[in-house]
């Protein structure tokens, strides 16, 4: 499955954006798909998941609350909506997409072998 990141840009502090990330290729509804981001200087890490099938969703402790995956199979799209964003959100969100994922693996990046190129989210204070 190839995947294709988009919209990131800049925002201001407490503004909300989606980002998108569609999938071309077969059985995109046994992926799990997940957003990792990496900030400058800092090692990447875990936003958000949705698993294959039934769409559990899996969130960091620093978006709970905040931001909302879902998946659309038909359009073979995950959104991540993202609301209250501060400073320390940005970073470059990529995502990412594994088949059959384990529960407790969704949130381990080395699971994901198939990574879109990235959108960046700035947002300014």
């Amino acid at each position: 499955v190839q995947l294709q990141a988009s919209g990131g840009g800049l925002v201001q502090a407490g503004d909300s954006r989606r980002l998108s990330c569609s999938a071309s290729g077969r059985g995109f509804i046994n992926y799990s798909v997940a957003w990792f981001r990496q900030a400058p200087g800092k090692e990447r890490e875990f936003v958000s998941a949705v698993k294959y099938g039934v769409g559990t969703t899996y969130y960091s402790d620093f978006v709970k609350g905040r931001f909302a995956i879902s998946r659309d199979n038909d359009k073979k799209t995950v959104y991540l909506q993202m609301n209250r964003l501060q400073p320390e959100d940005t970073a470059v969100y990529y995502c990412a997409a594994a088949s059959c994922l384990h529960d407790d693996n969704h949130i381990v990046e080395r699971y994901y072998n198939f990574w879109g190129q990235g959108t960046q989210v700035t947002v300014s204070s």
